[in-house]
């Protein structure tokens, strides 16, 4: 009777040790840090500020693109990201003390004019802010392909501001 007890505990060890010992060798996902969408994130150890989920929606031949991405600024003052694709001019985006700024939801997105990237590739970027020397970061470049970001394709001609209305002269009066 006691050889069957000692057995049946030998079992019951095995059988718990075999269901759990997987955790031993197989590193658990859910302790591996990544953007849980399809942009990446960027932190600039030196600069005060953070982009989130940064990500470039462009045209099918990857001429043009838009910047979508979320800006966080935990500072207690007003901090400007500088950002550079290439040769290409430089973008701005100034965020205020404490708040965020999100390029394709609240506000419109940065658009890149000769982005020369096409979708499904990546392009590396430049981000700066504050004193820093930056940090560079290869950047998903995708199409509206999902409908998600079939709003966000720049549109192949550049929008021009709505020009302002002018005073007109009344009309004589006629006789």
């Amino acid at each position: 009777m006691k050889s069957r007890l000692v057995a049946s505990a030998a079992l019951s060890a095995l059988v718990l040790l075999g269901a759990t010992g997987c955790t031993f060798i197989t590193p658990q996902s859910t302790k591996i840090e990544y953007p849980a969408s399809d942009g990446v994130n960027i932190s600039d150890a030196d600069g005060p500020i953070d982009v989130r989920n940064v990500l470039v929606i462009a045209t099918e031949d990857g001429s043009i693109g838009n910047l979508i991405a979320a800006v966080v600024n935990p500072t207690e003052e007003s901090e400007t990201l500088t950002i550079t694709v290439g040769d290409l001019d430089p973008l701005t985006v100034t965020v205020p003390a404490g708040g965020r700024v999100s390029l394709g939801a609240d506000e419109e997105p940065l658009r890149i004019d000769g982005l020369d990237t096409k979708p499904g590739a990546t392009v590396e970027m430049h981000f700066q802010s504050g004193d820093s020397t930056g940090v560079k970061a290869e950047v998903p470049v995708l199409d509206g392909s999902l409908p998600y970001y079939a709003d966000l394709v720049p549109s192949e001609k550049a929008s021009t501001p709505t020009p302002l209305p002018t005073d007109t002269a009344a009309p004589a009066p006629s006789n």
